[in-house]
């Protein structure tokens, strides 16, 4: 069986997970929301981001999640700022743009939005005589970690997030990957002070032990969009047996759970950079978190391909190409070190 380092939700679910599905597996809870585990979870979550007033919603899926929230913050007329790099941009197969929305693109800088273009791109919004045929910056959107693993500092967070209330637009955070950027050493902000600086951002639990589901954190409640709940169901995101991911994140937000599985990622991940730069291989960034971006031989990458799964990214030149490794909740140091003697 070949090594696995394409992503971080090929696994099915922690065993404390699945422990906790089976035993309350037989017992009777509402849907749509309103059952007792998802209040449970709720509370937890509220409790770990000190926010006791947070309006908190469990979703099915990441894609699914982005697209309800930006269409439900977002008026007809306006768009959502993001990095060409951003998840919205690339790999969401178009999700906001089929809700009317508009996806506005700023470059990025290792995955990551810069303070001056995003000023920049609303300052000239603010200028152009034009603009009432133009599309409206109504959101700035980011992912922490980033699509290439990076983060963003708490002096960048913010700096944008003022920027951001200056001109009284939200800042949803893309958090699909949250806990493996909270554990990463590099990070310099707490749990409390991540969801002091955003408007509204998500939990991921798919990729961070769950079978599958994410939590919507509005931790500045002024932007909750009436009648939300509705709003998930139009778009197909709300779940009847809501119990399902109630019962995970209730599991992920016990004794800790959440934060102590992504540092394990985190310590397999910083075991197998070590690894690759002793053997001489480049980096295409300097990811701090689970995911490991390489530039390979494109003869060495065919071979690799026979014994080891990874994610094809792009290509650097005819030569060579990008490839990615991914470590997870559930990776196995001695996976870790098999990877690294094959390389």
């Amino acid at each position: 069986m070949k090594l696995f380092f394409v992503n971080d939700y090929g696994r099915g679910a922690h065993p404390k997970i699945l422990e906790k599905l089976s035993e309350s597996n037989f017992e009777i809870e509402y849907g749509y929301g309103s059952d007792s585990y998802s209040e449970q979870a709720k509370n937890k979550i509220r409790e770990a981001c000190g926010k006791n007033d947070a309006e908190i919603f469990f979703l099915s899926g990441g894609t699914q999640t982005n697209a309800v929230v930006i269409n439900g913050l977002l008026r007809l007329y306006e768009g959502v700022i993001a990095a060409d790099t951003g998840h919205i941009s690339t790999h969401e197969a178009g999700a906001i743009e089929y809700t009317g929305r508009k996806v506005i693109e700023l470059p990025n800088v290792d995955g990551k939005l810069k303070f001056e273009d995003v000023k920049e791109c609303l300052e000239n919004f603010e200028k152009d005589a034009n603009n009432a045929h133009m599309v409206r910056p109504g959101m700035v959107y980011i992912s922490y970690p980033t699509e290439y693993g990076t983060l963003y500092s708490k002096e960048e967070l913010q700096n944008l997030y003022e920027l951001c209330k200056e001109y009284k637009i939200p800042l949803f955070v893309d958090g699909s990957r949250l806990g493996y950027g909270l554990m990463s050493k590099k990070c310099d902000l707490t749990f409390e002070e991540f969801a002091n600086l955003c408007d509204v951002f998500y939990i991921g639990g798919t990729k961070v032990g769950a079978l599958c589901g994410e939590a919507i954190v509005f931790s500045n409640n002024k932007y909750v969009p009436k009648q939300f709940i509705t709003i998930i169901k139009q778009q197909g995101a709300l779940l009847a047996k809501s119990r399902l991911l109630g019962v995970q994140f209730d599991a992920l937000f016990t004794d800790n759970l959440y934060f102590e599985i992504s540092k394990h990622a985190i310590e397999m991940a910083e075991l197998l950079k070590k690894g690759l730069i002793d053997k001489g291989y480049k980096l295409y960034v300097d990811s701090p978190t689970n995911q490991q971006f390489v530039i390979i031989n494109n003869t060495d990458m065919d071979k690799l391909k026979e014994i080891v799964e990874f994610a094809y990214w792009k290509a650097f030149d005819k030569d060579h190409t990008i490839i990615r490794f991914v470590t997870d909740w559930g990776t196995k140091k001695e996976d870790v070190e098999k990877l690294i003697e094959i390389l």
